[in-house]
């Protein structure tokens, strides 16, 4: 038999082939419908639809209106806070668990585990020649930071007090949020059963209720600039009390406190004027509270005294002065770790007399100075978790932390902030694992504490009792000594 292939096909093949192919178009042109109308109307429809999908070229207007609606700002301020964070997380993927990339470093970990800087936070327009007025750590969300700066004497069309809420949680160099207002900020923090509310203290005397869930940078609430509330610079504020009955407390230099109801900043639930034996105002400029005390506060003033004072009562007002330093006074803490013992009792103070002193609210004569600083001491805290521990800046810009538990003559750990800014406030994370402080550069630097620094021990607590033991018996016989010197 013999096959063809394409090339040696016959004529004959190749018509047979031909009528085939016209016989199929054909039979498709019969079964094929005739046009009507409404197969018209439906290929209209289709045209249209077709239309629509093509998107329509907006005027120079609309493109305004879009562009300046709550709805896109609101997607695009949220977009882009996501894409920011993305764009900074930094992940090693190559890390090795097993620990063989630590064996070289672990002389260099040792060396330096005491205090490490984690982050430094600052910003060209926001923080640029301001000085950092305020710190505060989110309760709700640990890995936000407010820091509240005053005026940039530069740049005089900038508004005089920012607040800028910083995230840990991501590597991003910008705040998470930005907050302002027409007079410095010198107090912030954030409203404790509130989690989307920053309260600040002006120099005009404002307290100023921000939010994050507007899209306005500016305040949502304000109290009136009046004598039913403050005049004066407002250095303290403080929400106390418990979820369901809580207030907002200020304090301003002219020794007047007001208690406010944050749905509320028109006028004040409260007020109390601060004075000494009925006749000097009392100038505060910083304040605490004892862990769980609504009632009862300590406050520092300028002319370097120490107040306790309660709130409520038939002795609303000062209660009793704490003198020992020589300058005025610029931080306060009351102790706030929980543990088997309670030393609510216990405060420290800083000052400008280059010391912080420890004190009891059960005798007016502080218990120990120390006096390990060379210059200006701006705050200081005690660590939240850890009862011998606290820390304390410096105008040298140093910061340091003290264990009374080891030693009460040198701090535990020391650190000098590169460039040499003053260092004017310390405060210690809820978990007590970070430090953070501000400078008067308007840089905030976050450091971590070494877990053989911030994590208690288990007797920590009974050494604590016993290292209060002996600071209390140096002092007595000190005392001693100094009357037998006096009387000879």
């Amino acid at each position: 038999m013999v096959s063809y292939s394409k090339e040696t096909q016959t004529p004959t093949d190749a018509l047979s082939q031909s009528d085939q192919k016209a016989e199929e178009e054909e039979d498709e042109d019969i079964t094929a419908p005739p046009p009507t109308e409404d197969n018209q109307e439906e290929k209209a429809v289709q045209d249209e639809q077709q239309g629509e999908d093509t998107p329509k070229e907006l005027t120079e207007e609309e493109k305004l209106q879009v562009l300046h609606s709550e709805e896109f700002l609101t997607f695009f301020e949220r977009g882009s806070r996501i894409v920011e964070r993305v764009l900074a997380e930094q992940v090693d993927v190559c890390f090795d668990y097993s620990g063989r990339d630590l064996e070289d470093k672990e002389g260099d970990l040792q060396a330096g585990a005491k205090l490490v800087l984690n982050r430094r936070f600052e910003d060209e327009r926001w923080t640029k020649n301001r000085v950092v007025t305020c710190l505060d750590w989110s309760p709700q969300y640990p890995e936000l930071l407010v820091a509240s700066y005053n005026n940039n004497e530069d740049a005089p069309h900038e508004p005089d007090g920012v607040a800028l809420v910083w995230n840990l949680k991501y590597k991003k160099p910008t705040p998470e949020y930005i907050f302002h207002c027409q007079s410095e900020v010198m107090s912030a923090g954030f409203a404790k059963f509130h989690p989307n509310l920053v309260v600040g203290g002006t120099y005009s005397g404002q307290i100023v209720l921000w939010d994050n869930r507007s899209n306005k940078r500016t305040p949502v609430q304000r109290t009136p600039l009046s004598a039913a509330a403050h005049t004066h610079p407002v250095y303290c504020v403080n929400v106390v009390g418990s979820q369901n009955a809580h207030n907002l407390i200020s304090i301003s230099t002219d020794g007047k406190m007001c208690s406010w109801s944050l749905d509320m900043l028109s006028q004040p639930q409260d007020s109390l004027e601060l004075v000494f034996k009925q006749s000097k105002a009392v100038a505060v400029t910083s304040m605490a509270f004892p862990l769980g005390d609504v009632n009862n506060f300590v406050v520092g003033s300028e002319d370097g005294s120490v107040y306790t004072a309660c709130r409520h009562g038939s002795k609303a007002g000062i209660t009793e002065v704490f003198e020992g330093h020589h300058g005025p006074v610029t931080g306060l803490s009351c102790h706030s770790a929980v543990g088997p013992v309670d030393f609510s009792h216990l405060f420290i103070s800083s000052s400008f007399d280059w010391t912080v002193k420890l004190w009891s609210t059960r005798s007016t004569r502080p218990l120990y100075s120390f006096e390990d600083s060379c210059d200006y001491v701006y705050d200081a805290m005690w660590s939240p978790t850890h009862p011998a521990l606290f820390a304390c800046v410096d105008l040298s810009g140093r910061l340091d932390v003290w264990n009374l538990n080891n030693d009460t003559e040198v701090p535990t750990a020391s650190v000098g902030v590169d460039g040499g800014a003053a260092l004017n406030r310390v405060r210690w994370s809820h978990t007590g694992r970070e430090i953070a402080i501000g400078d008067s550069e308007g840089h905030v630097h976050i450091y971590d504490v070494g877990e053989q620094i911030c994590v208690p021990k288990a007797d920590e607590w009974t050494r604590f009792v016993r290292t209060l033991a002996e600071i209390n018996e140096n002092r007595d016989e000190a005392e001693e000594l100094a009357s037998t010197t006096v009387s000879f």
